[in-house]
């Protein structure tokens, strides 16, 4: 059948079922820069981010076709998220790395710049010089972590997303 929907979201889904089944924490990995994604700009690093989307870390999850939305604390602030399934690069336990990464995805043609100026605490990611002198312990409990990838949008070589974000 030829006019299938993408399996991706599908993947997502069973993923994190199985990750919760396994009483673990998952996480993905987010493309920020992917148009479209809304998460707090000061916790990306190298245009990608990490959150944590276990139910106890997050408000209204709901992972759809289109995307996986919720609302989240970041250094006691809450945030209404949004990324696109095109801006997941992977979802995975934060406790053993096991999960599953996707290919990067090429952006699609997006005219939806003005809706960047609707929420004043979130924006799409630009690369930026980071700045995170004020964050020695920025991850309270229900906080979704930060991703010290240097890939610059892309997902890093096998191994690395367990690796540099499992603490």
């Amino acid at each position: 059948m030829d006019n299938m929907s993408p399996s991706k979201p599908y993947m997502i889904r069973a993923i994190w079922e199985w990750v919760i089944d396994n009483e673990l924490t998952p996480h993905i990995m987010v493309d920020a820069l992917y148009p479209g994604t809304f998460v707090p700009q000061q916790f990306v690093k190298d245009g990608q981010i990490v959150l944590n989307v276990a139910p106890s870390a997050v408000v209204a999850l709901d992972l759809d076709n289109a995307g996986i939305s919720f609302n989240a604390r970041f250094s006691g602030i809450a945030h209404d998220i949004y990324v696109p399934v095109g801006a997941v690069l992977g979802i995975y336990a934060r406790e053993n790395g096991r999960g599953m990464m996707f290919e990067p995805e090429d952006y699609p043609e997006y005219e939806g710049e003005e809706q960047h100026e609707e929420s004043p605490n979130l924006a799409p990611v630009s690369i930026v010089e980071e700045d995170n002198s004020s964050d020695d312990d920025p991850e309270p409990p229900t906080t979704p972590p930060t991703s010290p990838s240097p890939t610059g949008g892309r997902p890093p070589k096998r191994g690395k997303p367990s690796l540099k974000v499992v603490r």
